[in-house]
């Protein structure tokens, strides 16, 4: 291991308010601080910027970076090495003009490299109630990705991202934390504003367990060919959660309150499975209806959002 290595896994292992600390006193900030610079990177030789072929909305600490790492192991994308997956560009618009300028702007923020496609993936944007509109205004043929994870593990998970993040465990948080798991009402107005041919839900406990599955959907999804990335190429996969942290009494308010939108959500996505959400087991029923699928337990279907193996 060179030197250069060791430097970086040491600087990986400090607490992330130490990085952060070391960061901004070398003046790089995230996406996502207020002091980032937006001004458009200069596209590479041969690089032609435009529109994000496709944009991840969500989940928050659902495996997103996992998977956008893993869509970024297929020769037909670009990922330009110092743009981080989360763009943030949609943030700022609730309350300034989104112009023909604006518009420019974010699509000199996604050069690729020709007969390839790019994107990126912020998980706040499905929290935004003007990003869907804003996002079709600029980008009208993106493909819509979302991660959904067990709402009451994302929760527990959230609210720890913001305690690790230095953020007091006040009220607001924890309101933010619940709401980022009411996965249907925040689905809803990309559905409204894409279409249910453009938007993939994909369920993080069953691209866990079968990744290759799940990827090979995406890869369809995206308009790309049949890939199997090397396992060199792919980056770690998330550490497993425990659920032993919340006290009975809280984790069953949780899931009364997370119940009907679930089964909204159940509705919305046909591949969702509800065997792998312990507290919404009852919300499926078995589908005898499927070959070979007795001892499965699916939601019911309404139509609202194909599976994959609907694509046009």
């Amino acid at each position: 291991m060179s030197t250069r290595q060791r430097a970086a896994g040491a600087f990986l292992r400090l607490p992330p308010s130490t990085r952060r600390a070391v960061l901004h006193r070398l003046g790089r900030y995230a996406p996502w601080e207020p002091e980032f610079d937006f001004t458009p990177p200069r596209p590479a030789p041969g690089y032609v910027p435009g529109p994000p072929d496709f944009v991840g909305i969500g989940a928050q600490k659902a495996g997103t970076t996992w998977w956008f790492d893993l869509i970024a192991t297929h020769p037909g994308v670009t990922t330009p090495v110092g743009l981080h997956k989360e763009r943030h560009l949609l943030d700022r618009y609730a309350s300034r003009s989104f112009d023909r300028r604006a518009i420019e702007g974010i699509h000199a923020w996604f050069p690729r490299r020709p007969g390839t496609i790019t994107g990126e993936w912020t998980p706040d944007y499905c929290t935004f109630a003007w990003a869907p509109e804003l996002l079709r205004r600029a980008a009208p043929d993106a493909r819509v990705l979302m991660l959904v994870r067990d709402p009451v593990d994302r929760f527990l998970s959230g609210v720890a991202h913001y305690a690790t993040r230095g953020t007091p465990v006040d009220g607001l948080v924890l309101a933010d934390a619940f709401r980022r798991g009411c996965y249907a009402s925040l689905l809803e107005p990309w559905l409204h504003a894409y279409g249910r041919d453009r938007v993939l839900v994909l369920q993080y406990e069953q691209c866990t367990d079968d990744a290759d599955r799940w990827l090979a959907e995406t890869f369809a999804f995206l308009g790309l060919s049949e890939y199997h990335p090397s396992e060199a190429e792919q980056p770690r996969r998330p550490a497993p959660t425990p659920r032993d942290v919340l006290e009975d009494d809280a984790r069953e308010r949780l899931v009364a309150l997370y119940e009907p939108d679930v089964a909204e959500l159940a509705a919305l996505v046909p591949t969702l499975d509800l065997k792998r959400w312990p507290g919404f087991g009852h919300l499926a029923r078995p589908s005898s209806q499927l070959p070979g699928s007795a001892d499965r337990v699916v939601p019911v279907p309404s139509g609202v959002v194909s599976s994959p193996t609907e694509r046009p």
